[in-house]
């Protein structure tokens, strides 16, 4: 496995061909125009935050859980929220491919964030996010957009 200078590298994390990495501005400007910034009241720093510590803005990763897997930029898991055809008793609460959370088109992994936020546990579904974001100053991750 090639060493890959984000936090992601540290979580045993694999890559595929066809996604991209994106920059905070960028995610920002998308957060944005697709509305998933204040969604459900969790603000676009909440979400880039997120996604940092999740796959370091990297569309195609993916993350071997045993049982399951975790897709895409916001790392979608394959036992709740999308379909990896490997994943015993998937729900597949997106109705969504997890292949396709790969690719450098993020709208569909937006959308699945967003149906993962209207659950009970909301954005502190992601153990990234409870761990590294919740409850601290994330003015950074949107400075300068």
């Amino acid at each position: 496995m090639k060493l890959l200078l984000f936090p992601a590298a540290c979580l045993g994390m694999y890559y595929t061909s066809e996604g991209m990495v994106y920059s905070q501005c960028e995610l920002y400007r998308i957060f944005q125009e697709t509305g998933l910034s204040g969604y459900h009241g969790i603000s676009a720093a909440n979400w880039i935050c997120l996604a940092y510590y999740e796959s370091g803005y990297n569309t195609n990763a993916v993350n071997n859980n045993g049982p399951s897997r975790d897709y895409g930029i916001f790392q979608i898991n394959s036992k709740w929220w999308c379909n990896d055809g490997k994943t015993a008793h998937a729900v597949n609460a997106c109705k969504i491919s997890c292949q396709s959370l790969l690719d450098s088109n993020i709208r569909d992994d937006i959308e699945c964030a967003k149906r993962v936020v209207r659950d009970p546990n909301g954005i502190s579904a992601w153990v990234a996010w409870r761990n590294h974001c919740r409850g601290r100053d994330l003015n950074h991750f949107t400075a300068g957009c």
